[in-house]
């Protein structure tokens, strides 16, 4: 009689490590955006300035992202996962102690490198657990990085109503100390023979560089007001960002083997998870600002910042759900085509926002299928650029597709912010409707554009595919007449 092997419990047990931490450091650096308008009355400060609260936290996560993903290559990977958790407990800590709102900007940037771990997490997957295994706990650990935003938004607002903006704070110094431990007594070393060095000097570069992208995404008023100087920081981030590429060609120990990015599908996939990201990150924006938006203004459903977390659990659940079901239907479709489909469905939840969005439910659904949709795609993306990345390099080529989608989902993110203000009559505080349909019809341009980049893939993977199989069934062939 056959029977399934049991699961080993340490494997199972690692399992549930990876994933927690993984969920806590994503939920953790999200904490800033339900937060925003309690943190700026709370110590007196503008929308602009709050707003900082999350911008930090994306900048200094996608500076370590590459760094801890070359530190997650190399023989230290459990010291640097211990040391990165250490920095974002002390971080959460500053977040909680009655300190002036620098501190508070301080704390913000310290939890926000943890989002660097996704990819190291990945690392660890791949090397401790069998093949079938890790490749689903590679997709979980995708999906719960990105819905862990939506696991706590609504619990950070409720605390925030209750016992304000440090109780919120409070609950990621509890999140991110049960994670330290969890690491501490659960990732095991990594294997002998690896060597990882850190071009510091790119660092320094790259996160200049990423510096300004990211502050020109987030600083919309900047392109209306002084658009000269946006245009000249503009250039500034793409001079340093090639200054950075060349440095990184030429290096010995370079943050990420860019030379990678000749293959087309490192290349694809990553540009895919630009632009899907950033469609995906412009319709979560859209859905939860039209949420909120007053009964005044002609439309929106005036939700406070509590409920309007809960509209997010058709996300979360929706997209946990999908990235279950990922890893098995993989065995049955490749992960590019499993990209360009997922695509497809984010594209439908714009369709859905876009053509009905008269009643809460109908945010729900659109909800929902966004959920399903960025589930899917984000549970497969490892899957395309893993197949062509050694063993070694999977934190370091993981780590460099999160920074893209931290790129992304703030180009999103301004995208969307600037439709709705190019929209906003003058003398009107909110956006006309029409604005929404616009920005939503932005979303479905950049959620084709993704399925057909994906649809490429696809089609170059078959094309590999076919003359490999020729060639292996041309012995079998010659073996057979010899017979």
């Amino acid at each position: 009689m056959t029977g399934r092997t049991p699961e080993h419990p340490e494997a199972r047990l690692l399992v549930s490590a990876l994933m927690f931490i993984a969920l806590v450091v994503a939920a953790v650096a999200s904490l800033g955006t339900p937060l925003i308008t309690s943190v700026a009355t709370t110590f007196h400060v503008s929308l602009d300035s709050a707003q900082w609260t999350l911008t930090v936290a994306l900048l200094s996560g996608a500076v370590a992202t590459p760094v801890l993903g070359r530190l997650g290559a190399g023989p230290h990977r459990r010291a640097t996962i211990l040391a990165t958790l250490a920095v974002v407990v002390a971080g959460s800590a500053l977040t909680v102690l009655p300190l002036p709102f620098a501190a508070l900007l301080i704390g913000r940037a310290a939890q926000g490198v943890g989002l660097g771990l996704t990819a190291l997490m990945m690392g660890v997957a791949r090397d401790h657990l069998p093949e079938a295994r890790g490749t689903a706990t590679i997709a979980l650990i995708s999906v719960v990085s990105i819905i862990g935003a939506g696991v706590g938004y609504p619990l950070t607002a409720l605390l925030a109503e209750i016992g304000g903006v440090r109780a919120a704070y409070g609950f990621g110094l509890f999140l991110t100390a049960g994670a330290f431990l969890t690491a501490w007594f659960s990732i095991p070393a990594a294997p002998e023979g690896r060597s990882a060095h850190v071009n510091v000097a790119g660092a320094l570069v790259l996160a200049g560089g990423l510096f300004l992208v990211l502050f020109l995404a987030g600083q919309r008023s900047l392109w209306s007001r002084h658009l000269a100087v946006a245009v000249i920081l503009a250039v500034a981030a793409v001079l340093l960002l090639c200054v950075w590429a060349t440095s990184e060609l030429r290096s010995r120990a370079p943050l990420v083997d860019i030379r990678a990015l000749r293959h087309p599908a490192v290349a694809g996939a990553n540009i895919a998870m630009f632009i899907g990201g950033s469609g995906m990150y412009l319709l979560l924006t859209l859905i939860t600002r039209y949420a909120q938006t007053p009964h005044s203004a002609g439309y929106g459903f005036g939700l406070t910042t509590f409920v309007a977390g809960l509209v997010l659990v058709p996300f979360s659940v929706l997209g946990f759900v999908a990235g279950k079901l990922t890893p098995r239907v993989r065995t049955l479709i490749d992960a590019p085509v499993l990209l360009a489909g997922s695509a497809v469905i984010v594209g439908g939840g714009f369709v859905l926002f876009a053509a009905a969005r008269s009643n809460l439910a109908e945010l729900l659904a659109a909800m929902g299928v966004l959920g399903f949709g960025v589930g899917s795609f984000s549970a497969a993306m490892p899957g395309v650029i893993l197949a062509a990345t050694p063993k070694s390099e999977t934190s370091s080529a993981m780590s460099f597709n999160y920074v893209v989608r931290s790129v992304g989902y703030s180009l999103g993110s301004a995208i969307g912010g600037l439709v709705l203000a190019a929209g906003t009559d003058t003398g009107r505080l909110f956006p006309n409707d029409r604005a929404y349909t616009t920005a939503a019809l932005v979303g479905i341009a950049a959620m084709a554009v993704t399925a057909l980049t994906a649809a490429a893939l696809a089609r170059q993977r078959s094309t590999e595919i076919k003359p490999a199989a020729a060639t292996d069934t041309a012995p079998a062939g010659a073996l057979g007449q010899g017979r």
